[in-house]
């Protein structure tokens, strides 16, 4: 239960910077809200691994690489939920993009990334 608040608690730091860097690309550069998503959901999958690896699940050093490598295969797909789900939300039914880019965070964190990250990134099986 500790790992799992712990994770919730590094996924919203990670949000919190997706969504600012979101937010000041569309509204102070007038950046199209889809890469601008992007961007967004880079800057975070880059917190989230750093938080995630060092305070999460206390990962040690020697398997680095190779959750690296686990990391950018289950980021990949993190990225195109994201991005699909504020296109979706966003560009085809309406929703602001704000409210699209959190409830599309929200799902790809809590139905994808804790499961992934748990099991597969930063777990001693793989």
């Amino acid at each position: 239960m500790i790992t799992f608040l712990k994770a919730n608690m590094a996924s919203l730091v990670a949000s919190l910077s997706d969504f600012l860097m979101t937010v000041l690309l569309v509204q102070l550069c007038r950046a199209d809200v889809v890469p601008a998503a992007v961007a967004g959901t880079i800057t975070g999958g880059i917190v989230n691994f750093l938080i995630g690896r060092h305070w999460v699940f206390g990962a040690g050093d020697e398997r680095a690489v190779r959750q690296l490598w686990k990391y950018a295969l289950v980021w990949t797909g993190n990225l195109l939920l994201n991005t699909g789900g504020v296109y979706l939300l966003a560009s085809c039914a309406g929703v602001h993009y704000a409210v699209s880019k959190v409830i599309t965070s929200l799902l790809v964190a809590l139905l994808y990334n804790y499961p992934l990250q748990k099991n597969f990134v930063f777990s001693n099986n793989w």
